[in-house]
């Protein structure tokens, strides 16, 4: 079994030859993160991504997502991992052009797979913007539960939107289709 490679994409590491890709997500990632930022420089954008391609603390990690084409569709990386407790965050973005062929929902499961099978983790703690109804929708079908709402934890384009935080267990991944 290849624990990056799936039906549709494959998760590699960042390259330098990544930076257009990253460029082109700007907008769409920042929104979906949490806030509308001011354009980036090239050599910004180079500069942060010369320090995603190093190690990261414990056992975050940034990859990115090739379609069978060899395209960049995505990016995931895993954060706040706390082995002690054996529990993750994931963030997640899929290019605008690539929506809605299921690479999002690919890409969390590899990594899923990875995590709970070689790594040893029990639960997975996403959180999604209120704003992020494709995200909501995602992780809703997915099986994740919703396990709490914090009230205008971000303002963006206006006003402010509740952060949504779900959960995922090892023994509930088992039960994936």
């Amino acid at each position: 079994m290849n624990y990056w490679q799936g039906k549709q994409i494959k998760l590699r590491t960042i390259e330098m030859k990544d930076i257009e890709f990253f460029e082109s997500l700007d907008y769409e990632f920042d929104k979906n993160v949490d806030a509308i930022h001011l354009p980036k420089t090239k050599d910004r954008t180079r500069a942060w991504m010369e320090k995603e391609m190093q190690m990261r603390f414990g056992d975050a990690f940034r990859w990115v997502a090739e379609n069978t084409d060899g395209q960049a569709v995505g990016t995931i990386d895993t954060f706040a991992c706390e082995r002690r407790n054996g529990t993750f965050k994931y963030g997640i973005a899929v290019a605008r052009e690539y929506w809605g062929q299921a690479y999002a929902k690919e890409m969390i499961h590899l990594v899923l797979r990875y995590y709970f099978h070689e790594l040893g983790y029990q639960k997975v703690t996403p959180h999604v913007y209120a704003f992020n109804e494709r995200s909501l929708r995602l992780h809703q079908s997915l099986g994740f539960t919703q396990e709490g709402r914090l009230r205008n934890m971000v303002y963006t384009d206006g006003q402010y939107y509740d952060e949504i935080h779900f959960g995922l267990t090892k023994a509930e991944f088992a039960n994936w289709k």
